[in-house]
């Protein structure tokens, strides 16, 4: 009996079921165990018909979902127009007197395709109430009618709105998924474009690395019940045939060494995309750059739903983060 060597000395591994650990909640159990209820898109990159339709979709249903969880954090929420997008003030109802000058600049994750219109701000939400801060949240465009830079563009008009008006060191960028690859971007561009850099910088479960170079894509292949599998279209639909390796649209792979702000880098152990933000943390950090990250037990990516302690353990780290930073600032 001969057995085929794995490719390039890798290490081949027999078919095994993963069990549902018991070192995390009930509730993360639970999440683990019926993963997220959005099948990934199966749809060819010229079928531009078909990507609305799958995105109309996945809109529709963010939008019931994201507004019910909001109820238990309520805010106002105000349209402020940019040139081509729109950009949403979230002002919650535990807004704190201290906390008045500074913000939050919210940039929606959802695979670069979905989670825009006022679900970006129901996404931001919760974070406002529980900072007790004012929040920006950016409905960027996206594609399949504008992809890279054309989204990157909006965020950027966006932070050039708010430091007319707040102290840059007074707002901190936040952005998971594929939210936090645009956060970097935009931070890296307005850096290069002469703009000051923001006070803090959040970057949750970070989709940092299009050229999935990553050891997880691999290892954490179809254990991450959220993500699956590397094998989405979605990132070729936003490059639009730009160079993944551009730092605009792969940040890791950016010069941290002209600056970027204090950075917390949060991710899990079953998160397809915990390499990219181990791999974003440590090119922080050789460019001496102020950067925390924590890594959860079993979390996917994006989390547990936000329905378990373990999501509201991550946002009470994030919102310590912001605070202390902006404190400082």
């Amino acid at each position: 009996m001969t057995t085929s060597q794995p490719p390039q000395g890798g290490v081949a591994i027999p078919a095994r079921t993963i069990p549902t650990p018991h070192s995390v909640s009930a509730e993360a159990q639970a999440f683990l165990s019926r993963g997220l209820q959005i099948s990934p898109p199966e749809i060819a990159l010229d079928d531009l018909a078909g990507w609305r339709a799958y995105i109309a979709q996945v809109e529709s249903y963010l939008a019931g979902t994201t507004q019910a969880k909001v109820q238990a954090y309520p805010a106002e929420i105000t349209e402020h127009r940019l040139s081509a997008a729109s950009l949403y003030e979230v002002t919650p109802e535990t807004l704190s007197p201290s906390q008045g000058e500074k913000i939050i600049f919210y940039i929606h994750g959802g695979a670069f395709i979905v989670g825009g219109g006022r679900t970006a701000a129901y996404a931001g939400q919760p974070l406002a109430s529980v900072a007790a801060m004012r929040l920006f949240a950016i409905d960027y465009r996206m594609p399949p009618n504008h992809p890279f830079p054309t989204g990157l563009d909006d965020v950027v008009e966006a932070y050039q709105f708010l430091i007319e008006r707040f102290s840059p060191e007074r707002i901190a960028f936040h952005g998971s998924s594929a939210g936090a690859n645009i956060a970097a971007a935009c931070i890296l561009k307005a850096r290069d474009m002469g703009l000051p850099l923001p006070g803090a910088c959040v970057l949750h479960t970070a989709a940092v690395d299009l050229t999935q170079s990553g050891d997880t894509f691999e290892t954490n292949a179809l254990i991450d019940v959220v993500l699956r599998t590397s094998d989405n279209p979605a990132l070729q639909l936003y490059a639009g045939g730009h160079d993944t390796r551009d730092p605009l649209l792969s940040p890791v792979f950016g010069d941290f060494s002209k600056g970027f702000p204090p950075t917390i880098l949060l991710s899990g152990t079953r998160d397809l995309l915990l390499s990219s933000t181990v791999m974003m943390h440590r090119a922080l950090r050789r460019a001496g750059i102020e950067a925390d990250l924590h890594v959860f037990e079993a979390m996917p990516h994006g989390g547990f739903g936000n329905a378990a302690p373990e999501d509201q353990e991550l946002l009470a780290e994030t919102v310590r983060f912001i605070h202390k930073q902006l404190r400082m600032g």
